[in-house]
């Protein structure tokens, strides 16, 4: 071994023993100065202190921290001169453990680099008027180096901390925040560049309140935060920035950036944090009471990538917040409906206008690009935006395209479709009431293409329809509208005037005015309109929320105006042609005006209206007939409830006034003995044929007269209904082969007591006579047969001599 190598060998044992030797003398002073070394730490923690510190006791550990010495302070206090009013203690730790730098010892200073707090409490407190326990801390100017105190005034420098079991608090209560988090560990180093200074740090607590505002909530409430960090301060513009690629809070990675101004004037803070997936239900239990408690009815099954920016003073106020999120392929649950396949970029912050502050009020969520199926139809949303989370309105573009059918699990027992396609392109506002679409006012198109479909409640099938409803402003215009039902088709334009106001609020006023063109309709094929016991309940208020159950509501309750051109009309047996007619639909039934038709040679012309009804239907009507064809006119009309006279038994061409009141059944047939109201007739060229009830007359009195064909010149009359029974105004018929006076009643199930005063002279005979005065006496010469037909007690009609025919049976 070279000479040199045992001598630097000597060089450096001597120098350890030195050392050790000196540390051994200074563990034996600090032994025997106890009082005194505790003295100058605790007058160098209350260096710059405006309060008091108290150290309750002090041990010397050695070798925890060689060649350093380190102090273990028991039962440390720190209060501030007001403690005795507010009892908030700034500083109250079991254990403190400090690193003390052995030679500044040996010089008689104190220089402290390493800190370790176990078992406290930690309470920044300031009261409603202003005073914070920080009021500990001296404040004063920095001081300048380089003077020949330096050494004595140079700021305390730690190198190391250390928290265990700390509950850290910051409690303002005349700006209403609170933040208290319980340090299960907080581990850092320090280093102290010309710049301020850097330290790494790992982090893990318990967050027991971040409430930048107590009366929304705390966001990050019960959640655990754990990460490592960087942080660095700037003395030059005094900013703190810390930074973290794996800040976890609540089981969620997380990606950090956050910066605090805290140099002079300044009480600023933007933390931003960024996820690329966590749960909705992760997400929103991060956020204050005020929003979270809104966004927890709503939910994904899918994790969606958050940013989030929460930025603004500790000086006061609600922080601004800056939320965006990108959403794919989740099914998205709603109080209203769930969207499957949902997918969407979604922006949230609390400061929609700008200078109207951070607040609920002053807050917008704007959704971009959604897509997504609801109840089975697609649809997209390019932009939609919900602003004032107090009194939530949402607006939006929407569209969609989509195979009818797809209607049918929407529409429930309302509406079937089994064909066509439906296109929309709509824009739309709505206030949102328990987080549903609460009276949207919606302006854009809606187009159906080639569709069958059935409303259920009305029993109407139609097929190859289509139509364009657009919705302005303020009306409803539907255009190119073809409806095909059975035979009948329908070629229509309409116009609903203030639609969307009187949907919501008064359907019953709804007027929905119409021009009907049709080159054929069958009215049998829409008596389901009739149908008042098949239409489906309607809801228990006039808003449920349910769009359907409104839907088939504003169907019920709106009516319709309808201006009708028609070139053939038919109704069972009935045809007419140039069909013209004003008619209303409402809830309450049907109302036909100025409706005219040609019909069996003649014309007709009608007024009426029919009264929905439970089990019938009442109606009432006047009608004017011209000229029309007898025979047709009886069959077409289904003799009009007769049954003892019918088409088969009469010919000629028929004018008559009417005007009736009666009941239909649901299948349009008349309800027996249910028409009342009064007939006028003229009958010119007309015949009765094979009419049995003279024909059993002239049994009696004519039994060698052919009655089978009674040729009738012309003959007025007026008939007056009851239910059964019509009453026959005295009547004069004069016929080919007889004449006849018939007054009484003719019962169609009982009541029949008709009188009929019957001359034997053959009517040929006067067939030369024109003079009117000649005919009238000639009609009654010769035998008279006054014939009474009545029924007997059995409700048989028997045919007899009226014993006192001068008397008005």
């Amino acid at each position: 071994m070279p000479n040199w190598f045992k001598t630097t060998l000597k060089i450096i044992a001597a120098l350890a023993v030195v050392i050790i030797v000196l540390l051994l003398g200074v563990l034996l002073y600090i032994n025997s100065n106890k009082a005194k070394v505790q003295a100058l730490v605790t007058a160098e923690l209350n260096k710059n202190l405006d309060g008091q510190i108290i150290i309750g006791n002090m041990n010397t550990v050695f070798f925890k921290d060689f060649p350093n010495i380190s102090l273990s302070l028991h039962n440390v206090l720190l209060r501030d001169k007001q403690w005795a009013k507010h009892h908030h203690t700034l500083l109250d730790a079991k254990d403190f453990d400090v690193s003390v730098n052995t030679a500044s010892l040996l010089k008689g200073t104190v220089s402290i680099n390493h800190v370790d707090i176990s078992n406290a409490a930690i309470d920044f407190y300031t009261d409603s008027n202003g005073y914070s326990n920080t009021a500990v801390f001296k404040k004063g100017n920095k001081k300048k180096t380089g003077g020949k105190d330096d050494a004595n005034n140079s700021a305390t420098e730690i190198s190391r901390f250390n928290l265990h079991t700390v509950s850290f608090a910051v409690n303002n209560q005349m700006l209403n925040k609170l933040f208290h988090f319980d340090i299960n560990s907080l581990a850092g180093q320090m280093a102290y560049p010309d710049s301020g200074w850097h330290a790494k740090l790992h982090l893990d607590v318990d967050a027991k309140s971040m409430a930048f505002n107590t009366d929304n909530g705390s966001f990050i409430k019960g959640k655990q935060v754990e990460g490592d960090l960087v942080a660095g301060y700037n003395e030059d513009n005094g900013k703190i920035n810390i930074q973290s690629p794996n800040f976890n809070i609540g089981g969620t990675p997380f990606k950090l950036n956050a910066l605090f101004a805290v140099g002079k004037g300044q009480a600023t803070f933007d933390i931003r944090l960024a996820a690329d997936a966590i749960t909705w239900q992760g997400a929103s239990g991060l956020l204050a009471a005020n929003i979270s408690k809104k966004l927890a009815m709503f939910n994904m099954d899918k994790p969606l990538a958050v940013k989030a920016t929460i930025s603004g003073s500790f000086k006061g106020g609600d922080p601004y917040l800056n939320v965006e999120a990108k959403v794919r392929n989740t099914k998205l649950t709603t109080p209203g409906g769930n969207i499957d396949d949902c997918s969407f970029d979604g922006v949230f912050n609390n400061n929609f206008v700008k200078g109207q502050g951070n607040s609920d009020a002053n807050s917008i969520i704007k959704i971009y690009h959604l897509t997504g199926n609801y109840s089975h139809l697609p649809f997209t949303i390019d932009t939609g935006s919900i602003i004032n989370l107090e009194k939530p309105i949402a607006t939006g573009n929407f569209r969609s395209k989509f195979p009818l059918s797809n209607l049918n699990y929407l529409m429930g027992k309302t509406t079937k479709f089994t064909r066509g396609t439906a296109e929309m392109k709509l824009r739309y506002k709505a206030d949102i009431v328990d987080y549903r679409l609460n009276k949207p006012f919606i302006q854009g198109l809606i187009n159906l293409r080639d569709a069958d479909v059935s409303y259920l409640p009305r029993k109407l099938n139609l097929t190859n329809t289509s139509m364009s409803l657009n919705f302005t402003s303020t009306d409803l215009i539907l255009n190119n509208i073809r409806l095909q039902s059975g035979k009948s088709i329908v070629m229509m334009e309409g116009r609903v005037k203030n639609f969307l106001n009187l949907y919501y609020d008064s359907p019953e006023k709804i007027l929905l005015a119409w021009q009907i063109n049709s080159p054929q309709l069958y009215l049998g094929e829409f008596l389901g309109f009739l149908n008042k016991g098949g239409r489906a309940a309607a809801p228990k208020s006039r808003n449920s929320g349910n769009i359907i159950d409104q839907l088939s509501n504003v169907l019920d309750r709106a009516h319709a105006e309808m201006h009708m051109q028609v070139a053939k009309l038919y109704y069972k047996k009935f045809l007419a042609t140039n069909a013209t007619a004003d008619v209303l639909l409402s809830e309450d039934g049907v109302v036909v005006k100025n409706m005219s038709v040609k019909h069996a040679g003649g014309s007709l012309k009608f007024n009426g209206q029919i009264n929905d009804g439970s089990r019938t239907n009442n109606f009432i009507m006047s009608a004017i007939v011209s000229n029309v064809d007898v025979h047709e006119f009886f069959y077409a009309f289904d003799n009009f409830g007769l049954t003892d006279i019918t088409s088969n038994n009469l010919k000629g061409i028929l004018s008559a006034q009417a005007q009736v009141k009666g009941g239909l059944t649901n299948n349009g047939s008349i309800v027996p003995r249910s028409i009342n109201g009064y007939v006028t007739l003229n009958l010119k060229n007309g015949a009765l044929i094979n009419y049995n009830p003279l024909k059993t007359v002239g049994k009696l009195a004519f039994p060698f007269r052919d009655l089978n064909n009674i040729v009738i010149p012309n003959l007025d009359a007026r008939f007056d209904l009851h239910g059964d029974n019509i009453t026959i105004n005295p009547m004069k018929l004069t016929s080919s082969i007889i004449n006849i006076d018939i007054a009484g009643t003719y019962g169609l199930t009982r009541g029949t007591n008709i009188a009929l005063d019957i001359p034997l002279r053959n009517p040929k005979k006067d067939s030369t006579i024109t003079d009117k005065d000649e005919l009238l006496k000639k009609r009654y010469k010769g035998i008279v047969l006054h014939i009474l037909a009545k029924d007997d007690e059995n409700g048989k009609v028997k045919i007899g001599w009226n014993k006192d025919h001068k008397k008005t049976p």
